[in-house]
């Protein structure tokens, strides 16, 4: 991928904030709603949310400062790196004396690439196996003791379950909204990929976990398979935040609009609805659009839509400055008299 600075347009040492206030003003500039049928807009806005993805989470941004793009999957740390360098090191690995018959590949799918090429519809979802890699990643298949000399086990074998296998899908705002279902892979160890489908629920958001039974490493003497566990990481939207079930919007509005009310436009995931902006709303003022916000996942309801009025003034000019004295004069008193510390 290209690197996640260049593309966000700030420097390596940017703060957060930085970071998410150039995030939001280019995807708000490059987003598709903006740009309909622009497929340069379409693939900036694709890069721009990589990007964010790699260096918008501190934490996420410190693990892909030090060990690139092969951090972003799930899980990646410092101390799992180092595991599995010193493993790598011991002759493990892809092609070592450690690959084969028990180790599951680690595959990482992004922006639409994959084992199936450009057109493979696996954008969204990280995996990060290695759950049945032998000797080193043992205690992480769930089983009890280790093997004897030779790898044979002593005495009868005993029946295990299957490790788990850990990975995150990544989801937009409007796709944990609507639901979605995304396909990814995973390479089995005889190295044949096997396709799987996940069904993300209406009102996912993140930190929600799926838990995909069976799907996992395979268990030993017996032993049932393990599961697939996806966590859900929602991106942020340019436009709207979410606040529990709720979504807020910063709505723009005139002068005139917010003096004498009027009906405006409002954008929703089902399309856009009118909105009554009452007469004196100032900024700020919120206005609730109910039942058009994200639904419930444990229940049939569903949360509002909260427009935040945002008055937005005509450019600079004589006119306006003389307006403005003019409303000056309306109010009754100081509107600073309540500002004390």
């Amino acid at each position: 991928m290209s690197d996640p600075y260049q593309v966000l347009g700030v420097t390596k040492s940017a703060s957060q904030d930085e970071i998410k206030s150039a995030y939001r003003r280019l995807a708000k500039k490059f987003h598709p709603d903006v740009n309909p049928g622009d497929k340069k807009a379409e693939d900036k806005f694709k890069s721009i949310n990589q990007a964010f993805d790699a260096v918008g989470d501190a934490e996420r941004r410190k693990l892909f400062d030090e060990f690139g793009e092969a951090a972003l999957s799930p899980g990646f740390d410092k101390a799992k790196a180092d595991r599995m360098r010193a493993y790598r090191r011991g002759g493990g690995g892809p092609g070592g004396p450690g690959a084969g018959a028990g180790v599951w590949n680690v595959w990482t799918s992004r922006g639409g690439t994959g084992p199936g090429g450009a057109d493979d519809p696996l954008s969204g979802f990280s995996f990060e196996g290695g759950e049945n890699i032998e000797d080193l990643f043992e205690s992480l298949r769930g089983g009890g003791g280790g093997r004897g000399r030779g790898g044979r086990g002593r005495g009868r074998a005993r029946a295990q379950r299957g490790g788990d296998i850990r990975g995150e899908v990544i989801i937009d705002l409007a796709e944990a909204v609507r639901g979605t279902t995304k396909t990814f892979a995973v390479t089995s160890p005889d190295d044949s990929v096997k396709r799987l489908k996940v069904k993300v629920p209406p009102g996912a958001d993140s930190g929600t976990v799926i838990r995909l039974g069976g799907q996992g490493g395979a268990g030993a003497a017996g032993g049932e398979a393990g599961d697939i566990l996806l966590t859900v990481r929602v991106l942020p939207h340019p436009l709207l935040e979410r606040d529990g079930n709720d979504l807020l919007l910063d709505l723009p509005v005139t002068v005139g609009e917010a003096a004498a009310g009027a009906t405006v436009r409002v954008p929703t995931f089902e399309g856009d609805v009118k909105l009554k902006v009452p007469p004196g709303s100032s900024g700020g003022t919120k206005l609730r659009l109910r039942g058009r916000g994200v639904p419930d996942p444990h229940s049939e309801g569903r949360g509002d839509l909260i427009a935040v009025v945002r008055i937005v003034l005509p450019p600079a000019s004589d006119r306006l400055a003389e307006l403005g004295r003019g409303v000056d004069e309306l109010y009754p008193g100081d509107v600073r008299a309540d500002l004390k510390l």
